[in-house]
């Protein structure tokens, strides 16, 4: 095969990765929560047997908030915040990691004692308050053709806010190629 007719073919093969990328991001965001999103994404592409999330939290220094997102989140300089950076798991697969900044006071004891001390998603444990999404920003990545499991797809900052209207989360989230079925593993 002439190198003509292979570089031809490279776009071809990265055509059906670059739509699930596509549909990915569409996905998270048009949700309300990235880890439902996430989750049907994993059930509807049949990543795990078991289709549910767990948050692995990643040991790294606290990464203190800006005061642009302190403006976000509506807090002043001295509101104590929580930091939490974690991998987001489908079965063996990471699909994503996220830097993670919540109010402690906007939840209920019960939430902050789950964040604490289980591997459960934020998501899944702020459910209860309603949360409606806001996208700050989207960053894409240079896309390979055919995406290791650890390859950075794109990243979403949000903030997150209760039904009421009262932000209490933002997120800087980074969905990675083992998402992706046919991430090579």
């Amino acid at each position: 095969m002439s190198p003509s007719a292979v570089a031809a073919e490279a776009p071809a093969a990265a055509q059906p990765q670059a739509a699930l990328i596509a549909s990915l991001q569409s996905r998270v965001l048009a949700a309300h929560s990235a880890t439902l999103a996430l989750e049907s994404w994993c059930a509807d592409h049949k990543l795990a047997g078991d289709p549910h999330l767990v948050a692995r939290r990643m040991d790294v220094a606290d990464k203190p908030l800006s005061a642009a997102q302190r403006a976000r989140l509506a807090i002043g300089p001295d509101e104590p915040v929580r930091y939490r950076r974690v991998r987001l798991a489908c079965g063996d697969r990471v699909l994503s990691e996220a830097d993670n900044w919540y109010v402690p006071a906007r939840l209920t004891p019960e939430m902050n004692a789950t964040l604490d001390g289980t591997r459960t998603p934020f998501g899944r444990v702020v459910r209860p308050l309603e949360p409606t999404r806001r996208t700050i920003e989207v960053r894409p990545f240079p896309r390979a053709a055919a995406p290791g499991p650890d390859d950075p797809l794109f990243e979403i900052d949000a903030v997150l806010s209760t039904g009421a209207g009262q932000p209490f989360c933002e997120v800087a989230e980074t969905y990675l190629g083992g998402a992706l079925p046919e991430a090579s593993r």
